[in-house]
């Protein structure tokens, strides 16, 4: 009689091989004869992920971390599912918890996690994003509708023909600076763009955390930290040796980072 254990390599092969409807079946075959290994929930999940079966994989991710609540794997694909389904904000909670494990537990799939967490949030910029563009237009047709009623109104009432153009003029004049008010917010969406000086040289993301080395460079704590974990203790620009401990905050790049987010909040999720 095949075993469990037996069943999930079956499956593991049926994977490698794109298998992924067989790989489910044998997945499944071994959670019916042991039903307490998470991993069998995480590795039928990763296969709906690839069948593009977002709810069973959202559904196995949760049986995963209902035994191993601390399943760095069932928090990725739960989140990657959640991606899909354009529930960002599912997404991005999830892929934190899963960045947040992976680096605890000294994984080393953090990049992953770190690119899909940025294309969630991104995704989800771009969604807040075209939502405010729709009610602004939505905006400023209900002015102009309105702009125009009230000139429709005074055009009725007006005694003679200069009383008409004043009128006419007027409205015209309100009509273009509510146009040149719109049209500046478009402009400065449109100018969007996060100056280099303020983003680390290892994500290329505005700095959060920034820290400055012995050697006056300045990364974002995280992205320095992961480097200095996952491939060596040394500086990744000048190739010094280097360690978490010689990392200071560096507290004037950190104002400055606090100030342009006070005056492009936009930038938080972008």
């Amino acid at each position: 009689m095949t075993g469990a254990a037996e069943l999930k390599e079956q499956g593991n092969k049926y994977f490698v091989a794109r298998k992924y409807s067989e790989a489910i079946a044998s997945y499944s075959k071994a959670i019916i004869k042991n039903g307490s290994i998470a991993t069998y929930y995480t590795n039928r999940a990763l296969c709906y992920l690839r069948l593009k079966k977002w709810d069973e994989a959202i559904k196995d991710c949760k049986n995963a971390l209902e035994l191993d609540a601390n399943l760095v794997k069932a928090y990725y694909f739960l989140g990657e599912a959640y991606f899909e389904q354009n529930l960002f904000d599912e997404a991005i909670n999830n892929l934190n918890k899963a960045y947040d494990l992976a680096k605890n537990q000294k994984l080393l799939f953090g990049d992953d996690i770190s690119a899909a967490l940025r294309k969630a949030k991104r995704k989800r910029f771009l969604a807040l994003e075209e939502k405010r563009i729709n009610q602004e237009i939505e905006l400023q047709t209900y002015l102009k509708n309105l702009i125009l009623q009230d000139k429709a109104k005074k055009l009725e009432e007006a005694q003679t023909s200069t009383e008409k153009d004043n009128i006419e003029e007027k409205n015209d004049s309100v009509i273009a600076e509510l146009n040149d008010i719109f049209k500046q917010v478009d402009e400065r969406r449109q100018a969007r763009d996060v100056p280099d000086y303020l983003c680390g040289k290892i994500s290329f993301e505005l700095m959060r955390d920034p820290v400055i080395t012995p050697d006056g460079i300045t990364y974002d704590r995280k992205d320095i930290e992961e480097h200095l974990h996952r491939v060596g203790h040394f500086d990744p620009v000048t190739r010094q040796p280097l360690t978490s401990a010689q990392l200071i905050p560096n507290f004037a790049m950190k104002e400055v980072v606090d100030t342009y987010l006070q005056e492009n909040p936009w930038a938080e999720e972008y």
